[in-house]
């Protein structure tokens, strides 16, 4: 696939980098391997503190935009210095009316940068903050733009459903990560949907292989951010039940957050120091050496109560990947990839019970875990490969001369 020179795309994202958002990073190495021109522009600074390996393979130039509220003064001098610039700018300016004035002054710099190096599309990740700021600043520059819509976005309380039904109808394209989003997003916004599509999230395959998993020692994995919605709380209850049936074991939970005293507490109210151990956050090649010297890796998504839920976690792709057998709960897009019996074990939410049914389950048939881990593998790598699913992408950005997404044959899964 070609591309011109001056077909420069603007990646918006919230924070860059961010220890969390493997997806995006795969995204940004897939196309710039295809022969694409990024420039990344961060709202805020990155405060993880924490990064994994593959950000130094990254060519993209990194802009952030000034993070803090400005002052008045400063405010109107850049609407000036962007009035001689956009002479447009006074009619288009309605559109930031009811916006925040730091995502105002962040859309006119990132306006005046985009004009400057000649950036053709604006493509932002999450309908937040980013795609507001993408947004305004594409209606200043006149610069298209599209979105992924991901998870918190679209469904966390916070969601104001007139500012997404804005973003929706403006964007010449919007991305979701799953057709359980998609569904939602159609049956929530109706015509304001009509230009979404569900691309998955990609991995590179050649990053994440292969291992079976028949004999490994009696060790869960779980990885996440330490918030409720990944359902951690009922992993620990469930090894409670499992060390009441007197199994030997070790769970390791992998991440950080803020529940992670909460978590720890429990741990220890319930006497599972000995089992249960809250690992912290680890750069991606020691997590994939946790994922892949388990027996099992476990996601117990739930819904939170302020209705944030996962999409569809990237970290199960990424250990069904490696071939650790897994077992998810029944929500949101999850059942899209983990089928019960198939490519994995799926509970219901909330139920520690059916989860330790489970776990003891595949710690004890190594023939089914080499079953299940076989047909994910397969799962994988016809629906997720990130070059295939990269250039889909790709062909919402308007700058590919011709699609490249037929480049890469799509390969059938075989169940077995």
């Amino acid at each position: 696939m070609l591309f011109t020179s001056s077909n420069r795309i603007g990646y918006v994202l919230k924070m860059y980098p961010r220890f969390s958002e493997t997806f995006i990073l795969n995204e940004i190495l897939a196309h710039e391997a295809a022969g694409m021109k990024l420039e990344i522009f961060s709202l805020r600074p990155p405060n993880d503190g924490r990064f994994h390996e593959m950000l130094a393979k990254v060519r993209a130039p990194v802009t952030y935009l000034p993070s803090n509220r400005p002052k008045v003064a400063d405010f109107w001098q850049l609407i000036g210095q962007a009035k001689r610039e956009f002479p447009d700018l006074w009619p288009v300016l309605d559109q930031a009316l009811e916006e925040d004035t730091r995502d105002v002054y962040q859309a006119l710099l990132l306006a005046r940068e985009a004009r400057a190096r000649k950036i053709k599309h604006f493509h932002a990740h999450f309908g937040s903050v980013s795609t507001t700021v993408a947004r305004l600043a594409g209606h200043f520059a006149n610069i298209p733009y599209s979105f992924t819509a991901h998870a918190k976005d679209i469904f966390h309380e916070s969601v104001q459903p007139e500012d997404l039904r804005r973003k929706l109808n403006d964007a010449t394209d919007v991305v979701t990560v799953s057709q359980y989003n998609l569904t939602y997003l159609q049956q929530h916004y109706d015509l304001a949907a009509k230009r979404v599509r569900c691309v998955y999230n990609g991995l590179d395959l050649a990053e994440f292989p292969y291992q079976l998993p028949h004999d490994r020692p009696a060790r869960i994995v779980a990885v996440g951010r330490l918030v409720e919605k990944k359902g951690f709380i009922y992993l620990i209850e469930a090894c409670k039940l499992l060390v009441e049936q007197g199994r030997q074991f070790q769970a390791e939970i992998v991440g950080k957050g803020l529940l992670k005293a909460e978590l720890q507490a429990r741990i220890e109210q319930l006497g599972l120091e000995d089992y249960v151990q809250l690992i912290g956050p680890r750069p991606q090649g020691e997590v994939k050496k946790y994922v892949q010297q388990a027996a099992v890796f476990a996601a117990p998504c739930v819904i939170g109560q302020d209705g944030n839920r996962d999409g569809l976690p990237t970290v199960l792709l990424e250990a069904m990947a490696l071939g650790t057998p897994c077992i998810a709960t029944d929500v949101t897009g999850i059942p899209e990839i983990l089928r019960h019996g198939i490519t994995g074990l799926s509970i219901p939410q909330n139920d520690p019970a059916a989860l330790a049914e489970a776990l003891a389950k595949l710690l004890d048939d190594s023939q089914l875990r080499v079953q299940l881990a076989g047909n994910a593998r397969r799962l994988i790598e016809a629906e997720f490969d990130i070059r295939r699913n990269a250039a889909r992408v790709r062909e919402y950005f308007g700058v590919t001369r011709w699609s490249d997404a037929e480049e890469i044959s799509q390969p059938e899964m075989e169940v077995v």
